[in-house]
């Protein structure tokens, strides 16, 4: 798959997909079934299949002091867009041009004499164009206007209520990382690099790997199982805190994963960390790092369960 960062200037090779467009933060099911459709067109029209999104998100340029949301980043959304069959994904810049662009401007100077789009697939809720004043009735008429077809998804829901984004980050705030897998059909994933700590896990007997959480959503802070990909392949269980550390001293938000019968020096290198389930939420143990210590332990053990059981 080729990711491309931009509309302008493109060469011939990089137009003419049908494509999928939206923010597609998670990649959830109906996110799912709005590139199914944008697949189902290019096979009909023999070209390739594209996934438009942008980066940064929208909100981020609209609300630069709102708290991170991402359920993914741009890394974790291109592999999902390759597996989903995409050929081509444009990363379109989102800043002061692209806000400024009316509904008809952005089908005009970025889908049609940008991408020169065969077919756009978007789902029930889209909205584009300044003032969010695009909707899908107005792409169906951009496409009369322009010469390229369209699709509407329709909404997807499950036991639970309407999917979404938003209900995907709401059961993670409210540390329910099953609720949000169904929701995004694989589990929240937390990558990055592994920074150097204080090593006092080591010291106690279970080295972690810590990573920051960055512009992901801070899922509810507590104790989960977990498994995490390595840089090279391989995948271990585990089981992780995400939290700030109240009882040996805060710290910035992170991810800390103790990795069952692993022991080896990854610091710098990126790993993803799938949240399975949720043990407990996080505490300050009164009795300090011995009754931190014996609890861990504890939490290994229903981890592994948990592991267990999800295999």
């Amino acid at each position: 798959m080729k990711i491309i960062h931009g509309w302008k200037g493109l060469a011939d090779a990089d137009r003419g997909a049908a494509v999928a467009l939206g923010n597609f933060d998670g990649v959830h099911v109906g996110h799912q079934r709005v590139i199914a459709d944008a697949r189902r067109a290019a096979a009909g029209v023999g070209a390739p299949l594209g996934v438009i999104s942008f980066e940064p998100h929208a909100r981020m340029h609209f609300q630069p002091d709102a708290p991170p949301f991402r359920l993914m980043n741009a890394h974790q959304l291109a592999r999902t867009v390759s597996t989903l069959g995409g050929e081509r994904l444009y990363l379109l810049p989102f800043g002061v041009e692209m806000a400024n662009f009316s509904d008809h401007d952005f089908v005009s100077e970025v889908l049609v004499a940008g991408l020169g789009v065969r077919h756009v697939a978007v789902g029930f809720d889209i909205t584009f164009g300044r003032g969010r004043t695009g909707d899908p009735d107005a792409m169906r008429r951009y496409g009369e206007e322009f010469g390229f077809t369209v699709s509407v998804a329709t909404a997807v829901e499950n036991a639970s209520g309407k999917i979404s984004s938003t209900t995907a980050r709401d059961a993670l705030r409210q540390g329910r990382p099953e609720l949000a897998r169904t929701i995004m059909g694989r589990p929240f994933a937390i990558e990055g690099v592994v920074q150097k700590g204080r090593q006092l896990g080591r010291q106690l007997g279970f080295p972690t790997a810590n990573v920051p959480l960055g512009d992901y959503v801070a899922p509810r802070f507590g104790v989960y199982a977990t498994r995490t990909r390595l840089a090279d392949g391989r995948q271990l269980d585990g089981v992780a805190n995400i939290g700030v550390n109240p009882t040996t001293g805060e710290v910035e938000p992170r991810l800390e994963v103790w990795l069952f019968a692993f022991d080896e020096d990854i610091y710098g290198e990126t790993i993803e960390t799938d949240l399975i389930g949720f043990l407990r939420p996080e505490e300050k143990f009164a009795g300090g790092i011995d009754a931190m210590v014996a609890q861990i332990h504890r939490d290994a053990d229903n981890a592994r369960a948990v592991l267990s059981a999800d295999s």
